[in-house]
């Protein structure tokens, strides 16, 4: 077992993160029913997907303050204070009876996502390094996609019964406070200002555009891959599998293997490199994306959607573990919450960007966009990262 998992803040760690990316696709499988709850109201077919999204608006515009916050207080009180809002707003859609009420809940949702999100990935930085840091990434990647495989596929089996019934998954959030509580001490970071792992004190050299550039290809590669849990509920409708619990084995499946992958990455990350990993996550991006556009029953989806996964268990360890390695310790709230932002304004925007392409050229091509959205991201990550004089990772112990 890698030591790292050894320690108790490694599992509260991944605890919290298993609450907050996928947090926005629990309802996917819900979507088709909960169309049909609200089929009178004359703008549902545009508000319902929204639900899914809905909560990334408020964390791309909260997260870089919450960032400044956690660098300000410390980062247990907005832990602690972001899983109750995440549990009282989330599971809001059980009891609130009107859609715009439901968006509303959505939306301070996404307060609770903010500062779950911004305080875990900043406790990360704080209690490990190097290649240590990695490697976490990469579990903490996986244990967000074991949560949201075991949650989706839930979802889907609670959909088939009631549309409403994925919204009462959000109040796990209330048992794992105290859990939490107890697993993540106050880093002595945060209660001092010294950071015994990070000595250098400025960080890399330009670690500004650092950050910009992973938060810039974390947000478009978020607008792509939204598509999944927005859009093909859609489509499985399209060739005949639209039943809720057909959805939520497609998301298992992807989910599963951004686990598989966002564990590894960490040891593969060596042997591919800093370039070669993200472009070998966005070449299986593309290749899941372009299967999908062309799928004509529910076991080609089933082969696509994990190749999604993978790739995006390959891409997002990359984006995060570079900013926060290149910044330094004393703004690893703010870069926490800068990435945050860039990710959640990704899922926020990928609807609002991908349905008129939808209306205008349907489905499949829409999935094929995807797919060629990629392989130009990795190209232009790639050729970005290789003009950089300076490499952006650097080896150093873990404490």
């Amino acid at each position: 077992m890698d030591r790292i998992l050894r320690d108790p803040r490694a599992w509260g760690v991944m605890l919290a993160a298993m609450l907050t990316i996928m947090s926005n696709a629990i309802i996917a499988p819900a979507l088709l029913g909960l169309q049909q709850v609200f089929a009178d109201h004359p703008h549902a077919d545009r508000l319902i997907p929204l639900l899914v999204t809905a909560p990334s608006l408020i964390v791309a515009i909260v997260a870089p303050f919450a960032g400044l916050v956690i660098d300000r207080i410390g980062r247990r009180l907005p832990l602690m204070a972001g899983l109750v809002i995440y549990a009282i707003a989330g599971t809001a859609g059980l009891y609130l009876n009107s859609l715009e009420a439901i968006l509303a809940g959505r939306l301070v949702l996404g307060l609770g996502v903010a500062a779950i999100m911004t305080a875990q990935a900043t406790l990360l930085g704080d209690y490990f390094v190097g290649p240590a840091r990695g490697r976490l990434m990469g579990y903490q990647i996986a244990a967000t996609n074991i949560g949201g495989m075991v949650f989706v596929t839930l979802a889907g089996a609670l959909a088939a019964q009631n549309a409403r019934l994925p919204f009462a998954i959000y109040g796990l959030a209330i048992l794992l406070l105290p859990i939490l509580s107890r697993l993540l001490p106050e880093p002595p970071r945060a209660l001092t200002g010294h950071d015994p792992g990070n000595t250098a004190g400025p960080g890399e050299p330009g670690w500004p555009a650092t950050v910009t550039i992973m938060a810039a290809a974390a947000g478009l590669t978020f607008v792509i891959f939204y598509m999944v849990p927005t859009l093909l509920p859609y489509l499985l409708a399209e060739i005949g599998a639209g039943a809720p619990q057909q959805t939520g084995r497609a998301l298992s499946a992807m989910m599963l293997a951004a686990s598989v992958t966002a564990v590894i990455s960490g040891w593969v990350r060596p042997f591919l490199g800093r370039i070669g990993t993200p472009l070998t996550g966005y070449g299986l991006l593309a290749g899941g994306f372009w299967l999908v556009s062309g799928a004509q029953g529910m076991g080609q989806v089933l082969a696509a959607t994990p190749l999604i996964g993978a790739g995006l268990g390959l891409c997002m360890p990359t984006f995060l573990t570079t900013a926060l390695n290149a910044a330094p310790a004393r703004h690893r709230g703010l870069v926490s919450g800068c990435m945050t932002a860039a990710v959640f304004l990704g899922q926020f925007l990928s609807p609002l960007v991908l349905q008129p392409l939808v209306d205008m050229w349907g489905l499949p091509t829409v999935f094929a966009l995807g797919a060629q959205g990629c392989v130009a991201l990795g190209l232009v990550l790639g050729l970005t990262l290789k003009r950089r004089p300076q490499p952006v990772d650097k080896a150093t112990s873990a404490h």
